[in-house]
Order: C-alpha cells, then structure tokens, then sequence
C-alpha cells in the first residue's frame, strides 16, 4: 500500500499568497501520511496577467515557485508534483505550462509541458479560453519512476486525449496525476466521466487536484479532486473548497486488475509513441 494525496485549492493572483495557502495543505497531506502529493493547475498563479515575467524569473532562479516546492517537499519528507507552473523550456522562450516533480530531497527529477491547450468556447461567464494566446505547446510524454511507482504526468485538458493515457501505460505507468483548473460548466458535464474512463482505459491509478470554487476573478471551477483505482472505482473525493484528498493505491489490485482483463495485450492500433517521442526520467 501507498498512500497519496491530491490538494484542493481556490488559487488567486497573488503568487506569495498561494504559495501560503499551499503550505498549509501540504502539511496537512503529510499529516494524514501521504507519499506523494499532487498541487493543482495554476496553484501558484491563477488568473495571473504576468506568465511570461513569472515564467523568466523561474527559469532565472529568481522566482519563488521553485524553491518553494524544493523547500516544502523536503520539509516534509514526501514527492510533490507540483500542478503547473509558467516556465519556459529555454532561456528567453515563451511560458510553458509546467507540471515539475520534485523528491523528498527537494531535486527536480522530471518536467512535463502540457500537451494540449485549451482553446474552446464554453457557456460560463468567461466565454472563451485561449491557452495558447499564453503558452507554448509541449512535445514528449513523460513517466518517472517514484516511491508510490510509475508516475505518468498530465494536465487537465489532456484528459480528453485517451492516446496520451495509452502511451503512459505503454511508457509502465501505474499512477496518473491529472492537475487541473476545470471550469464549473466543463467539469459537471464531463469531469468524473472522463477520469474514470482514463483509469479503466489505461488500468491505472489516477490521482486528479483541481481548483475547486469561485475565484476571485470571477471564474468557477469544479473541484472534486479524487483519487480513482484501476477499476474505475473513485476510492476519495473533495467537492468543493480548499482541502486534502488522501487515500492508498493498492498495488496488488493493480496487478490483479491487469491479469485478469490483459487489454495491454490485446491492442492492436498503433502505439502513439510512434508519432510523439517519450521523454523517460
């Protein structure tokens, strides 16, 4: 057994500000016993106009994003994979958002770009979202090895792309985390529909942190951060507010789970690591 946590959080604008309300959780998570713990999308700045300043500042060793995660994953002896950040992929490039997992000594051991921007139209006082207006688009699929087993990391609107979940599990994945922002609108039509179908689809544990309320911009997202077994079964969850999501992955279901239903075995389409190269840490 291995024990995880998801956190919930209402983030805002001011960085310092989440970065102490972050604190908070995380120690509450280490409190209930947890291994590794997952930060939501955008939990250091929410609605945030500067992307490109924080993002130079990160990359210049001069933001406090971080060392914050460095600092509070060592505190506390435990992984953090700390949601997404802005952090361009070189020096002077544009913002990328970033998904960093970082070891109980505090060393980043593994960066994931998101994929897939959400570019979409949704009925919500927000109207429309362009996340490529601010970020640069990543380019490689990302497992890492971990002390809960196998990480494959994603962000939010990649959830919708079932490929990327099959080439996780092709990659060995065994935990999924799924950070994310989740509008109010988007996550009561689809949000438990489509993590559990990644969970069943890939045989895998899914571990998703959202914000979960109403910000102080105005935008609505939907909380229910939880925690899904292989099965498909939703082991934990937060509806709203800010809080903890703790529960254990069971390592023996997992391989009783893909022994008894091989569907690893029997795909027959083409793996998509043969159009998007894996990127192994």
């Amino acid at each position: 057994m291995s024990r995880v946590a998801a956190i919930q959080m209402i983030s805002g604008a001011d960085v310092q500000a989440n970065l102490d309300a972050a604190a908070v959780l995380i120690a509450e998570a280490a409190q209930q016993g947890a291994e590794l713990v997952l930060l939501p999308e955008c939990f250091a700045a929410f609605g945030n106009r500067s992307l490109q300043e924080i993002a130079a500042a990160e990359w210049a060793g001069s933001g406090p994003i971080r060392p914050f995660l460095a600092a509070q994953a060592r505190q506390h002896g435990l992984w953090l994979v700390g949601g997404s950040i802005p952090l361009p992929a070189t020096a002077g490039g544009k913002a990328m958002a970033c998904c960093l997992v970082v070891d109980d000594q505090g060393r980043e051991v593994a960066r994931y770009d998101k994929l897939h921007l959400f570019d979409v139209e949704v009925a919500d006082n927000q109207r429309s979202y362009r996340e490529s207006r601010d970020y640069g688009y990543g380019d490689r699929v990302v497992c890492v090895d971990t002390p809960v087993g196998r990480l494959g990391l994603t962000i939010c609107y990649d959830v919708r792309f079932a490929e990327l979940y099959l080439a996780l599990r092709n990659q060995g994945a065994e935990l999924i985390v799924v950070p994310s922002a989740f509008t109010a609108v988007t996550g009561a039509a689809h949000w438990e529909v489509l993590l559990r179908a990644r969970a069943i689809e890939s045989q895998c544990y899914i571990l998703a942190a959202n914000q979960g309320g109403t910000h102080a911009n105005g935008r609505e997202t939907w909380g229910h951060s939880c925690l899904i077994d292989p099965w498909g079964e939703i082991k934990a969850c937060l509806p709203q507010g800010e809080g903890v999501v703790c529960g254990e992955m069971d390592s023996q279901l997992l391989k009783n789970t893909r022994e008894r239903m091989p569907v690893q075995e029997h795909r027959r389409f083409m793996p998509v690591e043969q159009i998007l190269p894996a990127k192994e840490q």
